[in-house]
């Protein structure tokens, strides 16, 4: 994948031209007076019509070389190619050879540019781009010139452009610049075509293999108000509102700002100019390395210094008007956090800062490898489609994901926020440094980076235990769900046309990509784990030939691309069944392991031809000892295996630590075994967490509820963690139901005792926000407590919640703990009256604090009056008053909230066409908004609703729609087969506790 680099030194071509044409000027001699004999109005005739045969040339001239230079605009509007008038319609080509109408000329017979994929003829190896930003009517205008080596002959140069005004310059041969002609390539036509997003330059003779040329153009585009290209974000400070313009180019958006070989395998480095007005700051992956302001118009340019090579998606530029704060690592590596003004003043970027510099020198030390740039700039923008980008040098975030207020942010907002920044920094080794060549591998950098969000913040504060707990729960669990679904893909998938881009960033590249990557880990040890990271980023070799070559050198001759292949290339992943051998009644020493494809839906498991080499660690145990754990390779659909001496009374637990990407079942036998054991046994209380195996039907449904019925003598924070998960997810089939009563009454009786006894937080003097101060586990159970007690109507939780909101309202002082603010806030607002609401409104419109806005504008979703829910959606998608990139989450939570599903639900269609229209080519926030609004459907007329707008408005949506059906359609199979016998299971524990 490797390019070489090339200096630009190359002659402009208007001075190459001029200078040809000056010497080429024949000086005849001069006559003398006596050989003048003409009359004199004979002369003056004469005069007046060579001065008028002078006007008319020019101006046709120049009228032609406007025409040939930005012209050729007569084109069939559906092809985007040229029609037969002017000159891109010519009928002589090069003396009158080839394209009359009818006749079939070269490019009728080769036409690359009608293929999704750019042809490969050319390939970059340098841009120089120079763009002027002009941020008072949104517009900019720029030229590149695109040093390009030529790998097969070809007469067509084929890039992408996208929403651009191109005006093509020129094309120059440069191992001909020296030689008359200057080196210039005459362009025979060139046009647009939509279809696939490219610009096309034919030219009148082939260009040359092993041949490099400059191709020259200049273009003009909109900076657009949405999210993708080069936009325009706002805010305001001191009640002015002010601009800022960024670029988001991942992942093929590059091309709406300036032409370019837009695919992540052209690699090239970039020089980039901006010019602007002085007022603002610009910002790009490297340096500025000199600046000079106009003296015509006082405008300032920035040159920025050359970027190493790199794809084109991660070249970005900004233009605002924000300050910073600054910090150097060891190595001498500047960091600086930009924001708002009144951000920085406040420290609101100081926390990200601190991180971004310890991880650096993580990353640097795990990878063994240095950061490969002088300088990185973290932005923190208003408006941003998706949580960051990481652009080399330049990673850009939206502030809710960069911006910490020490004093209000609750310790999950830092959680995340470090998870975010944690996540970033890794790719600027994965992703940035070693980049996929094709969309079809883009799991494998966000995978790495998502998987090292939960390594890095190990790192950062390694009592989080983060690895080990909150991705079992927060990763492997929830992309389970999503894979467990016929309507899944496999990890890799085939890409071809640029709409197909987009789908492939979904949560199965991202947590299922994090899932076997840490599964592959666990398989090599994590020394050798190092050393395949170490050989794939030096030598950018296959992620699995690096992790092979690496096992190998240690003796363990596991083929690593053969087991990979069936995990990336198969949709879905096993339950693998485990149950001791029952022929007699004596001991035995071999279990019998099998292997299915685990599909939630008894009637579309139809495929049982999928099979995977599973890496399955068991561990055997009883009431007085517990064995150590060995490693299986089950490679069949079933096979037997020995481990030890087993009884009746013998338990066995597979897959420790839940490090592999798949689900276990026993035997009741067993599963009766285990549950005896959750309130003893660490290992074995993370089975608690395999509820997903009753809503597929491998489980009667009591198994899951007795196995949470252990969770009042449970302290630790994961098991209850997993356990609320659980029930929100049962708490979302069951909420709308006439026996809900029942279930809210089971969950209050499992969590009261634990919940009395932990309490509430208290603001005590340093501790407000301050996570790094506290114990992070305690902290965590003790609000996932309080969160499932006020959710599930506990009468104690309500009244204190409505004691703190009151307080504030009295006050106007607000003492309610940062790390329980959001439960308070929904709770009080669903519970009290409209004035509530409308004091939350106020100060969701007063703070200045990011994540405070957050949770204060989630909280107005928590109503009960459909009339503020129906306000609060109206308001969020008509006004200014709810910024643009919260009204996606503004529909979701109506929808979350029982008393808003139907609205949210009904909203959703209604205003279909303008979200669309609005966030459909930023996929990944349309699929979060399809999932969101349509995962708690669950009745029969609900799922109708839904065929009938999947019907009448499904494109454009990806694969979001036929997931969201299947997810509705296994709500609706849920109720219809097993909701009278949970209620009945439900009936029974809450009469005979013990039973």
């Amino acid at each position: 994948m490797g390019l070489n680099d090339s200096s630009p030194g190359a002659m402009r071509n208007g001075r190459g031209l001029s200078d040809q044409w000056a010497e080429s000027v024949v000086v005849r001699p001069r006559t003398t007076e006596r050989h003048i004999t003409v009359h004199k109005r004979l002369v003056l005739g004469f005069a007046l019509s060579i001065l008028t045969l002078i006007i008319v040339t020019a101006v046709a001239v120049v009228l032609s070389v406007q025409f040939e230079a930005c012209g050729t605009r007569d084109r069939d509007e559906t092809t985007g190619e040229p029609s037969s008038r002017g000159p891109g319609g010519s009928a002589k080509l090069n003396g009158g050879r080839g394209e009359r109408m009818g006749e079939k000329g070269d490019e009728e017979v080769v036409q690359p540019w009608r293929n999704s994929r750019l042809p490969g003829s050319v390939r970059p190896r340098h841009y120089d781009l120079r763009l002027a930003v002009y941020m008072d009517n949104f517009t900019f205008s720029g030229e590149v010139s695109i040093e390009l080596e030529c790998i097969n002959a070809t007469r067509f140069i084929v890039l992408h452009a996208d929403r651009l005004e191109v005006c093509w310059r020129s094309v120059i041969n440069l191992d001909r610049i020296f030689l008359p002609g200057g080196g210039v390539m005459r362009i025979h036509r060139h046009f647009p075509f939509p279809a696939n997003q490219m610009y096309v330059v034919a030219l009148h003779r082939e260009m040359k293999p092993m041949r490099v040329y400059r191709l020259n153009v200049s273009f003009d585009a909109a900076i657009e108000d949405e999210l993708l290209g080069f936009f325009r974000s706002s805010y305001t400070m001191q009640r002015e509102r002010r601009y800022l313009a960024v670029t988001q180019f991942s992942p093929i958006h590059a091309r709406k700002a300036f032409p370019c070989f837009d695919e992540p395998v052209y690699k090239a480095t970039f020089s980039l100019t901006l010019r602007h007005d002085p007022q603002y700051t610009s910002l790009s992956n490297m340096p500025v390395e000199s600046s000079s302001l106009s003296d015509e118009d006082g405008w300032l340019t920035n040159h920025f210094a050359r970027t190493p090579r790199m794809s084109t998606y991660y070249l970005a530029w900004a233009v605002c008007n924000f300050t910073y704060r600054e910090t150097q690592t060891d190595s001498g590596v500047t960091i600086r956090l930009y924001a708002r003004p009144d951000a920085i003043l406040s420290g609101a970027g100081d926390y990200a800062l601190h991180i971004t510099k310890r991880l650096l020198g993580f990353y640097q030390d795990y990878f063994k490898v240095q950061y490969s740039l002088p300088k990185l700039d973290l932005l923190a923008v208003p408006k941003h489609p998706y949580a960051a980008m990481e652009n080399w040098g330049l990673s850009v975030f939206v502030e809710q994901k960069i911006l910490l207020d020490a004093d209000v942010s609750s310790s999950s907002y830092q959680m995340e926020l470090t998870m975010v920044v944690v996540h970033e920094i890794c790719h600027q080794w994965f992703g940035d440094l070693v980049t996929p060549v094709w969309w079809e591998d883009v799991w494998l950098k966000e995978g790495f980076a998502h998987f090292f969000e939960y390594v890095g913040t190990d790192f950062l504060f390694p009592k989080w235990n983060m690895e080990k707990q909150r991705f079992l729960t927060d990763v492997l669990h929830e992309v389970m769900l999503l894979d467990g679904l016929s309507s899944s893909h496999p990890i890799s998938q085939e890409v071809e046309q640029a709409t197909d881009i987009d789908r492939v960033f979904d949560w199965i590249a991202y947590k299922k990509g994090a899932a076997l990557i840490r599964m592959l880990a666990n398989v090599m040890g994590q020394p050798l784990f190092q050393k395949g990271l170490n050989s794939l980023i030096l030598y950018t070799t296959c992620v699995f030939d690096s992790a092979l070559k690496a096992m190998r050198s240690e003796g363990r001759d596991i083929d690593i691309g053969e087991m990979m292949d069936r995990w990336t290339l198969q949709m879905g992943y096993p339950v693998v069944t485990i149950s001791k051998n029952q022929s007699e009644q004596l001991p035995t020493y071999y279990i019998t392991v099998s292997q299915e494809h685990f599909l939630y839906g008894e009637e579309v498991r139809k495929n049982n031809s999928l099979q995977w080499q599973v890496p399955l660690t068991v561990a055997v145990g009883n009431t007085s000892a517990v064995c150590s754990e060995s490693l299986i390779w089950i490679n069949n659909k079933t096979e037997t295996h020995r481990i030890g001496q087993m009884d009746d009374s013998t338990w066995l637990v597979g897959n420790i630590n839940q490090t592999g990407y798949f689900r276990v079942n026993y035997d009741l036998q067993n599963w009766k075994l285990l549950i005896q054991q959750l309130h003893t046994n660490p290992q074995v209380k993370l089975v608690c967490i395999q509820y997903h195996l009753r809503l597929a039907g491998y489980l009667p449904q009591g198994v899951p509820l007795q196995l949470i019925g252990y969770l009042p003598e449970e302290t630790s924070f994961l098991p209850w963690h997993a356990a609320s998960r659980a029930l929100y997810q049962l708490d979302k089939l069951l909420d709308r139901t006439d026996e809900y009563r029942l279930f809210s009454d089971y969950v209050l009786k499992q969590v009261a005792s634990r919940y009395h006894q932990m309490g509430w937080p208290t603001n005590g003097p340093g501790t407000e926000g301050n996570v790094l101060q506290a114990s992070y586990q305690t902290e965590e159970l003790q609000r996932e407590l309080i969160m499932l007690a006020c959710s599930f109507g506990n009468k104690q939780c309500h009244r204190q919640a409505v004691a703190y909101i009151s307080d504030w309202i009295s006050s106007n002082k607000n003492r309610i703990p940062p790390n329980i603010r959001d439960i308070v806030y929904c709770t009080g607002v669903s519970l009290m009256d409209e004035d509530v609401w409308e004091f939350i409104w106020m100060k969701f419109h007063s703070s200045n604090a990011v994540s405070e806005k957050k949770i204060l504008l989630e909280a107005l979703t928590c109503s009960d009056n459909t009339f503020l829910l129906n306000r609060l959606l109206n308001l969020s998608l008509t006004s200014d008053l709810v910024p643009e990139q919260d009204v996606i989450d503004v529909i979701i939570h109506v929808g979350r909230n029982p008393q808003g599903r139907n609205l949210a639900w009904r909203y959703f269609r209604e205003k279909w066409d303008i979200l669309n229209a609005r966030y459909g080519e930023a996929l990944f926030m349309n699929s979060k908004l399809i999932s969101g609004v349509t995962e708690f459907l669950n009745t029969e007329r609900e799922l109708n609703e839904l065929k009938e707008f999947i019907l009448s408005s499904g494109v454009g949506a990806g694969p979001a729609l036929p997931r969201a059906l299947e997810i509705v359609e296994g709500n609706v199979r849920w109720h219809r087969l097993h909701r009278r016998q949970f209620y009945q299971w439900l009936q029974c524990l809450l009469a005979c506790r013990h039973r």
